[in-house]
């Protein structure tokens, strides 16, 4: 299947599920019927659950491990890089600080009532009275690295990847590249494998709309309205930060640069995708003044780790989830999600649909039902197309403002090429 089809693809499987999650639900003879005819959906759910599941491990190595060792070593990418992860950071902060804030006040799950069953799942046995800081943060470090990838412990493998990676870059600048040839080749892969996985995805949001209607019926479009609509409004406010953030580094010239934007976004919008708009993005921050040497190591690194409009919906998809099946998070469970989900996101660069990898990987360290995901799925397409313009507006506010901060000529310690390194994987499509 080509990415082009995909969202068409994607929008048939909602329509048919709406369709034939409404005939079954009309049609059955009792509630007990209808959860037995959602079993068989259930069944379907459950493989595309699994197969999410499958390339978790693999992606966050290939794709934190290939891309700190590509970061190189010359002083002015360490300033370079020191300066925009402290944005990445404080953006990514404040984006899921939006998300929490806007979705325990809308609380837009309250009232859906799901069961753990409900999608094919066994029942999950919320218990929160051992989960601490402390046990949180030993569990964090693997005792081994294949325990932590045959359970799929996500912040692990992140702590294993991060080791690996500042290891291979060390031996990269002695002159031995074959390890990170082949770390890259084998994101590559991974890369291949989830487009086969997201091929599927039709038919997993196919399944799971119409299982979730054949029990629940037509009354859960009107829940996921709401969560699109204060999700747009969330946009809407994050958008409003950033370009004040902006304004405070570059003055009255981030409106020049959010002229200068206004077609990447919107190639971002309209196509779900930022590898679509990556080239325009470089475009216009080259006529707004961006040296070139900044803006090629800068905005690479920022879809790597500054996916604002991600962050965002991550946020907004957990508290969801949760909030639809009763589960209740304390104000310390979510500062940990938080916390959880500023790591994880880090390992998802590069990846197609990288936000409901994230989710689906971080809903089973919170004993939230991961057939939740498929919840979110449903409407992932109307979601992405916001968070992905909202991630090149972060990008290009980012690197504008890294790039004014950096003197106007400056030699580099090492030539062109290595101060600005290729990444694994260039863009990422949230």
């Amino acid at each position: 299947m080509k990415k082009s089809n995909l969202p068409r693809q994607i929008a048939i499987g909602i329509a048919m599920g709406v369709i034939v999650g409404w005939a079954c639900h009309h049609f059955s003879a009792d509630e007990k019927a209808a959860k037995e005819i959602a079993s068989w959906f259930s069944m379907v759910t459950d493989i595309f659950l699994r197969l999410i599941k499958m390339i978790i491990a693999p992606l966050v190595f290939a794709t934190l491990v290939g891309g700190i060792a590509s970061m190189g070593n010359s002083r002015s990418v360490g300033r370079i890089g020191a300066r925009a992860m402290a944005w990445f950071v404080s953006a990514s902060v404040i984006s899921l600080l939006i998300g929490m804030l806007l979705v325990n006040l809308f609380q837009p799950g309250a009232g859906l009532d799901l069961q753990a069953t409900q999608a094919g799942a066994a029942p999950i046995a919320v218990n929160t009275g051992d989960f601490s800081l402390k046990v949180f943060i030993s569990h964090v470090f693997p005792r081994s690295i294949a325990e932590a990838m045959a359970n799929n412990e996500i912040l692990q493998i992140v702590v294993f990847s991060l080791f690996f990676g500042f290891a291979l870059a060390g031996v990269k600048r002695a002159g031995y590249t074959k390890i990170t040839d082949s770390i890259e080749e084998l994101a590559k892969v991974m890369f291949k494998i989830t487009d086969y996985v997201m091929a599927l995805a039709p038919i997993g949001v196919f399944a799971a709309i119409a299982s979730a209607i054949t029990t629940q019926g037509l009354g859960l479009l009107v829940d996921y309205g709401k969560l699109i609509a204060e999700f747009y409004l969330g946009i809407v406010i994050l958008w409003g930060v950033l370009f004040a953030a902006g304004y405070l580094f570059l003055g009255r010239s981030v409106f020049t640069l959010g002229k200068l934007i206004r077609e990447p976004v919107l190639l971002a919008f309209s196509t779900a995708s930022s590898e679509s708009a990556y080239p325009k993005t470089m475009e216009a921050l080259e006529k707004f003044g961006a040296p070139k040497r900044v803006s090629s190591f800068v905005l690479p690194l920022g879809y790597s780790f500054n996916l604002d409009g991600s962050m965002m919906y991550q946020a907004f998809a957990i508290m969801f989830i949760a909030q639809a099946y009763n589960v209740d998070l304390s104000l310390t469970q979510q500062l940990l999600i938080l916390l959880t989900l500023m790591v994880t996101s880090k390992g998802m660069a590069g990846v197609a649909r990288a936000s409901v990898v994230v989710v689906a990987a971080t809903l089973p360290m919170f004993n939230l039902p991961e057939a939740g995901i498929l919840l979110i799925l449903g409407i992932d397409q109307f979601l992405d197309m916001a968070r992905t313009a909202t991630n090149v507006v972060g990008n290009s506010i980012a690197t504008a403002v890294v790039a004014k901060s950096e003197p106007c000529e400056e030699p580099d310690d090492v030539p062109q090429t290595e101060a600005s390194p290729r990444p694994v994987r260039t863009v990422a499509t949230a």
